[in-house]
């Protein structure tokens, strides 16, 4: 049986996309992230995991979900290796789960941010899609030939940046500034803001990993 986590990390989190998104989920695998795990607190939502090395969290919370609760709590030291996303991502792929949506991996720490995108290519290798998003993002990222239909699009715009290195024989056909065998590279902002212009766009290219943006303007 297919089944989806929903990481909630202790970025920004925007009250309804959360809950709408773990409405449209069937039972998913719910795992909280430090500062995240006060949102699923204070909306009454039971995790299926809480990790992290909750220095973000009230310890009232903790002892909670210690004390009060059959959740499993995953607590590390401060001082580790990876960050607590990255810690929830690798429980994800430890429990099976065959897709993930990460809410609250964006915010006001661009660091944050970077740390949370490049992380999306431990699922990645291992042929599990994880997405980042936000009312304004969807990121997730690309090893081949990918379709975007205008009238499923996220947003207004698209972009692609390489990850890991440089990115040959980039194609990008039905766009409004369409691209034939081009080399991206990591300093390389040719690719920012594109825009569907037929039914659909196709991104393809011979080798390298693409990071795909989808955005929309603030409302």
């Amino acid at each position: 049986m297919n089944k989806k986590a929903v990481i909630i990390s202790g970025g920004t989190l925007y009250e309804e996309l959360v809950l709408q998104t773990i409405r449209e989920e069937d039972a998913p695998c719910i795992i909280g992230v430090d500062k995240g795990v006060e949102f699923l607190y204070r909306h009454k939502i039971v995790p299926s995991y809480i990790v992290g090395d909750f220095d973000s969290l009230s310890q009232e919370i903790v002892d909670y979900y210690k004390n009060e609760t059959h959740v499993p709590v995953r607590e590390f030291n401060p001082v580790k290796d990876a960050s607590d996303t990255e810690i929830a991502i690798r429980l994800a792929m430890t429990l099976g789960c065959d897709g993930m949506l990460i809410l609250g991996a964006t915010g006001n720490r661009v660091d944050h941010l970077w740390a949370n995108i490049q992380t999306l290519m431990i699922p990645f290798k291992a042929g599990i899609e994880a997405v980042i998003l936000d009312p304004m993002n969807r990121i997730r990222l690309i090893g081949g030939e990918t379709h975007l239909k205008k009238e499923e699009a996220f947003g207004n715009y698209f972009s692609v940046f390489p990850l890991g290195g440089t990115v040959y024989e980039l194609n990008i056909k039905g766009a409004k500034y369409p691209l034939a065998d081009h080399t991206l590279t990591p300093y390389d902002s040719l690719c920012v803001s594109n825009q569907i212009e037929d039914d659909e766009v196709v991104i393809d290219f011979s080798s390298g990993v693409v990071i795909l943006m989808e955005t929309r303007d603030k409302e």
